[in-house]
């Protein structure tokens, strides 16, 4: 007969202490998962508390205090919004149609009696999208809506927001400065050649194509300055009116307050407040309690409310009308796909563009038999050729597919962002949307130079004399250069050829207008690059009526963007939950993410710029890169 093994066997007194482990891991096995499970359910419990909503109401104020950058698409996950909103670090958003639709929402609703607007802790990136969301609060105001506007410290594009209240207030402390506008970048020719040995050879079209300049020159090119100028002063003259137009002001007198600064600001002391205050920028200097006094006057009281004035928050008030929304409504759909930031190949997260995801998203809107129009809103500077011209392709698509699509300019929609809209069959831009640049470029840097500065060298065979020329650790031959240079080239043709056909034009108009010259809006409407004057709502009536859904409200308007992962969903509710916003409010993880945050803010704007460099090197597979990009934001 077989023995079982020696080792499995226990004495009495082995066996009792083998006992007694296994009973303590049962019961510390236990008492975790109870505290688990306890744990899960007091935060579902919380989220589900969080999800009650209490109604508005009478005489209630909605406070418009977003803080962080607008933006037309979120470029930051769910659960990381909520955690950087509990916690206070970290970069934040806020969408423009969040924005637009709030203020639209409370010019009818009953319950909304004034808005209390603070800007002071937004970023914006352009004109065109403040414009957009001053027409809004116009609107509102017509309706009867008080709009009160406060500051502690104002920059001349939060201010021209502050503006369009009914009454504009600044802290007796604060400040307020209108400057004019300007452009300014730097140039890396002497570090990267004389410097670091890095030979940055460019290859373009048009006279006006500003992109490459800071790899190649010391200062900005005569062509450059005179182009920039040219918008610059048509944006600002706009400003200028818009200013004076809402504080019953003249632009003459707005810029004299700018020419007199020095003089005006040593006659009050040095006092920015009191300066602004008699140059009628603002009505009058008060602090935010003496604000809310007032709004508590005007309102209604509310003790347990901050401020002491019955109020609910932007994000509150979105709440309130995600109520309303049905998940079943059957009505027809305009979709609307947005793209912003730079236009790059394959798959590229939300809040940027890639060929092949945005791409998608226009082909997920042609199949979806609901939907029956697509606005496509573009704010980006350009990117990469290719991946911009698969983007047009599924605009084309769609319109033979008897879809209109109708375009959207935001702040900048230039270059590579004027390719992905020029087949639309109608496009909106702001007077004050940069757009155009219509000019393509490659750039190829080598680097035999700086490895020679280590005593590095290459050397090797190749079985033609165009082997390897791409390498940019050898010199760049002059017949490669040529090969380039006609790659780009037949790229501007391409460029402005499609531009003439969707136009309507002749390929010399389009290369007038072209050369890679930015224009503002209303400069582009001129010359026949846009359409018509309005903003995201004017162009989405007009694709309703093109697909004829009827009047507004008879159709129904759906963003077609990535969903968020389960996960993200969950960490969003986890961290928008009063129980798990405390916890991770006080959490190591957040003292960690504070951390990176503080690194990641404090990086220059030098480094995108260099990164853009790294990313126009043409990768294995993709000898030469054309490019149609424009660093032609604020």
């Amino acid at each position: 007969m077989n023995q079982p093994p020696q080792g499995n066997r226990h004495g009495p007194v082995a066996a009792f202490f083998v006992f007694i482990w296994d009973a303590m891991n049962f019961v510390r096995r236990l008492t975790f998962n109870l505290l688990f499970f306890g744990l899960l359910l007091v935060l579902l419990i919380a989220m589900a508390a969080a999800g009650r909503i209490k109604p508005l109401q009478d005489q209630t104020t909605l406070v418009i205090a977003p803080e962080g950058a607008l933006v037309e698409q979120y470029s930051i996950d769910p659960g990381m919004r909520a955690f950087n909103a509990i916690s206070g670090n970290g970069a934040r958003e806020v969408q423009l149609r969040d924005l637009l639709r709030a203020i639209d929402a409370a010019r009818t609703d009953k319950h909304i009696e004034r808005v209390l607007l603070r800007v002071d802790r937004m970023a914006f990136s352009g004109y065109a999208s403040i414009r957009e969301v001053a027409a809004a609060l116009a609107r509102l105001r017509a309706a009867g809506k008080q709009v009160v506007a406060f500051g502690e410290n104002l920059d001349q594009m939060q201010y021209l927001l502050a503006a369009q209240a009914d009454e504009v207030y600044l802290d007796p402390m604060g400040g307020l400065l209108l400057e004019g506008l300007g452009r300014y970048h730097q140039f890396y020719r002497e570090g990267l050649q004389d410097k670091l040995g890095v030979d940055v050879h460019v290859f373009k079209v048009g006279e006006y194509k500003s992109a490459v300049e800071p790899y190649i020159l010391d200062a900005a090119s005569p062509e450059a300055k005179e182009a920039d100028l040219y918008w610059m002063n048509d944006v600002w003259q706009r400003y200028l009116g818009d200013i004076a137009r809402v504080r019953k002001l003249t632009p003459a007198r707005l810029a004299a307050g700018i020419d007199n600064l020095p003089a005006g600001i040593e006659a009050v002391g040095g006092d920015l407040a009191e300066y602004a205050l008699q140059q009628k920028l603002v009505d009058g200097l008060k602090t935010q309690e003496e604000v809310e006094d007032l709004l508590v006057e005007r309102g209604a009281a509310d003790a347990d409310a901050e401020g002491g004035f019955r109020q609910v928050s932007l994000g509150g008030y979105l709440q309130h009308l995600d109520r309303t929304l049905s998940p079943m409504d059957e009505r027809p759909q305009v979709a609307v796909v947005v793209a912003e930031g730079a236009i790059a190949g394959g798959e590229q997260p939300a809040g940027s563009i890639g060929g092949e995801s945005t791409a998608a998203l226009l082909r997920d809107a042609r199949d979806d038999d609901d939907v029956k129009a697509v606005v496509l809103r573009v704010d980006s500077p350009g990117g990469e050729v290719y991946a911009s011209e698969q983007i047009r392709r599924e605009v084309v698509a769609l319109q033979k597919a008897g879809k209109p699509v109708v375009v959207s300019m935001g702040d900048l929609a230039a270059s590579g962002g004027y390719w992905i809209s020029m087949n639309a069959d109608r496009i909106y831009a702001d007077p004050s949307t940069i757009t155009g640049s219509i000019g393509i470029f490659g750039m190829i840097p080598t680097i035999p130079r700086t490895l020679d500065k280590i005593g590095v060298h290459t050397d090797g065979v190749g079985t033609t004399r165009f082997a390897g020329a791409f390498d940019i650790t050898r010199p760049l031959a002059p017949e490669v250069g040529q090969v380039v240079q006609a790659v780009i080239e037949k790229g501007y043709r391409d460029f402005t050829g499609r531009v003439a056909k969707a136009r309507e034009r002749t390929v010399e108009q389009v290369d007038q207008v072209a050369r890679g010259r930015v224009w503002s809006g209303a400069q582009a409407k001129d010359r026949g690059l846009v359409d018509a004057f309005g903003g995201l709502h004017d162009a989405i009536g007009d694709a309703a009526a093109r697909a004829k859904l009827g009047k507004e409200g008879e159709y129904r308007v759906r963003y077609v963007e990535k969903m968020a992962t389960p996960f993200q969903q969950f960490f969003s509710g986890l961290a928008g939950s009063r129980l798990g916003g405390a916890w991770l409010r006080h959490s190591e993880f957040a003292r960690e993410l504070a951390g990176v945050a503080v690194l990641a803010n404090a990086v220059p704007q030098a480094r995108s710029e260099l990164k853009f460099l790294d990313a126009a090197i043409a990768r294995p597979g993709q000898p030469v890169k054309a490019l149609a990009f424009c660093f032609c934001g604020f």
